[in-house]
């Protein structure tokens, strides 16, 4: 589905992506701060926080973002991100996205990458069928993934990846529930559960094999869902941790209502959300710093206000509730759910500006405790105006034509996944 970039399109991107002087000056301290052949990225102090996002796309599949997509983001929340989170689907590309991290890079963050090994066909509940966890164990991408690796190390200068997003969750194909579940008699440890234990195999395997390419500008992070389907004792989070060589970090998403039509005893606060997940992982691994990869909400739902549960969410957060958590970013998406236009998600700030302003005073409030990543401040930035749906057509052809102005069914589809387990009770 990935289609090379029109002329309009790499225009419009080298145009955006000409260097400020903010840009240039972030990169010379990435260059100093991380200078040493290990550049893993330091956590901020205690009590001070990169900021990032997910900017959101036009086709939902998280690999089509732009640098306007992070301005629009930015203009609304008056400050600037840290990191932008995107996806590398491997049924589009196996090869390093160089030409999204240095964009990201240019803009003065870090890209941080959501290293999918999935195949064109996957779909939410599904098992993977391709880039299967004995697949991965038994070196079939070892080539891809050494490439990748020597180009990620080329790159120079410091990435944010993760594999396995969500592990805990069956909406993705690596959960353990398709690679063996709790059965314990067909891989490793005979006390393990087969699907979590490779699960742990195979996301070693990748790092190890990336950082053998001369990839040492990587910080790994192991992120799960604060939900889990199945469950199920075996398929708790714990169960997945690839342990502390190879995660720097520790990533938690924790979504709040996702469809206007949830139903309001499916509300739960971040804080009610969040708060026994991260005591578990404070116990797993009590020296990592703890992030916030995805977090967000949709407006629409009439039995709440999505800028009243952020602003509980960004209270708690910047007030140091969480003391091991050092990063956070909203994922910025919307999408169609059916026919009906009311019942569409959209978590932009830019289409709430209810929701746009509680960012925005939430953030500048607390600005000099947002840091970039290297140490400098980040400062308030203004974007180009939003783009025109003429524009994102010009920008995405037929993809944005057949999907148009929201994401894919993949985003409806796993809403559906998750709503179950966004209920109290279920977390």
């Amino acid at each position: 589905m990935k289609e090379s970039p029109s002329a309009w399109k790499r225009t419009t991107i080298s145009q955006n992506m000409k260097m400020t002087p903010l840009a240039l000056l972030t990169i010379a301290i990435m260059g100093a701060c991380f200078s040493s052949a290990a550049q893993t990225i330091p956590p901020p102090a205690e009590g001070r926080f990169y900021h990032g996002c997910y900017p959101g796309g036009i086709t939902g599949e998280e690999d089509d973002i732009t640098v306007r997509d992070v301005q629009n983001y930015e203009k609304v929340v008056g400050q600037n991100v840290a990191w932008v989170y995107f996806s590398n689907n491997w049924y589009a590309d196996r090869r390093f996205p160089i030409e999204t991290a240095t964009w990201i890079r240019k803009h003065g963050a870090i890209p941080y990458i959501r290293l999918m090994l999935r195949s064109r066909n996957h779909a939410v509940g599904k098992p993977e069928r391709e880039f299967t966890l004995q697949s991965i164990i038994d070196g079939k991408f070892d080539n891809d993934l050494k490439a990748w690796g020597r180009a990620a190390g080329a790159f120079g200068s410091p990435l944010i990846v993760e594999y396995g997003t969500e592990v805990n969750g069956e909406w993705f194909g690596w959960n353990g529930k398709f690679h063996g579940g709790n059965k314990k008699d067909g891989f490793g440890d005979p006390g393990k559960a087969d699907g979590p234990e490779r699960f742990v195999a195979a996301y070693r395997h990748i790092a190890d094999t990336v950082r053998a390419s001369g990839a040492a500008n990587i910080t790994w992070v192991f992120h799960v869902d604060a939900s889990q389907s199945p469950e199920a004792a075996w398929n708790r989070f714990e169960n997945y941790y690839p342990g502390p060589d190879y995660a720097q970090w520790i990533g938690v998403s924790c979504y709040g209502p996702q469809k206007p039509t949830d139903e309001a005893d499916e509300i739960i606060s971040f804080r009610d959300k969040f708060d026994p997940v991260y005591a578990r992982v404070v116990k797993l691994a009590p020296d990592k710093p703890v992030i916030i990869p995805e977090f967000g909400c949709t407006s629409g739902n009439p039995h709440f206000q999505a800028e009243d549960w952020a602003q509980a969410a960004l209270n708690d957060l910047l007030s140091g509730r969480w003391p091991n958590v050092r990063g956070f970013s909203w994922w910025n998406e919307r999408w169609e759910n059916d026919d009906t236009p009311a019942h569409n998600t959209t978590m932009r700030v830019q289409d709430n500006p209810a929701l746009g302003r509680v960012f925005m005073n939430s953030l500048n409030q607390h600005a000099g405790d947002l840091v970039k990543i290297g140490g400098k401040s980040p400062q308030s930035r203004v974007g180009s105006p939003p783009a025109s749906d003429a524009e994102n057509r010009l920008r995405f052809g037929r993809r944005f034509q057949t999907m148009g102005t929201r994401a894919s069914p993949l985003d409806w589809q796993l809403s559906q996944m998750r709503a179950t387990e966004h209920r109290p009770g279920n977390r």
